[in-house]
């Protein structure tokens, strides 16, 4: 079906198009400061779009704010899929090399931003149930996938057996937000250096 065109500050571009920067553009801007803080009007005016545009996409700020979560969610899972998905990297392997690339992004960012979804489970899960539960399927798939590569190591002998593979990647994913939450707060990197260092090396490794 062939798509409409509209105005987006100087450019044309499908309606597809202009949904889709109105997800970006909020979600860098939720990312840097938080739901509450993130103002339509901002959005619409990084986009030199009307207000129209914007509800007819979206029926309210909450209901933006899920599609942002899922067009994270979506973004995300493809960059989880090239760490803790990767096939031709041992599950401790991956485990490590997704804990670095956490570290040096938070680090590249001056310990400022994070995780969308860890920001948002912090400052919405009191406020807004809808956008809980959003955020708790997210972390749930999350869950999920970490626990699958626990697993793979686990049957390989290369991580503990002691504790199931959904514990450990419950603790894994527990204490890594923990670490980006600690080390936005005091901006120093340490807290994710302790984290790579405790957890894969002494509670991961076997």
């Amino acid at each position: 079906m062939e798509l409409t065109t509209e105005t987006m500050g100087s450019k044309t571009a499908t309606k597809q198009d202009t949904r889709v920067a109105l997800l970006e553009v909020g979600m860098d801007i939720m990312l840097e400061k938080g739901y509450s803080n993130t103002g339509i009007q901002e959005i619409l005016s990084a986009l030199n779009v009307p207000k129209g545009s914007f509800y007819h996409y979206f029926d309210s700020k909450e209901n933006y704010a899920v599609e942002i979560i899922r067009h994270f969610d979506d973004c995300y899972t493809t960059q989880l899929n090239g760490t803790i998905g990767n096939k031709e990297l041992s599950p401790l392997k991956r485990l490590r090399t997704y804990a670095n690339e956490a570290r040096n992004k938070l680090n590249d960012q001056a310990c400022r931003k994070g995780c969308l979804i860890g920001n948002l489970s912090q400052e919405m899960s009191d406020q807004s149930e809808v956008l809980r539960k959003e955020l708790s399927i997210v972390l749930a798939k999350r869950l999920d996938l970490f626990a699958k590569c626990i697993e793979e190591g686990q049957k390989a002998g290369e991580i503990k057996t002691n504790h199931s593979a959904a514990e450990l990647a419950d603790l894994f994913m527990s204490a890594l937000s923990g670490a980006v939450m600690m080390a936005k707060t005091l901006k120093k990197i340490e807290p994710l250096d302790i984290f790579i260092n405790i957890m894969i090396d002494d509670l991961i490794k076997a």
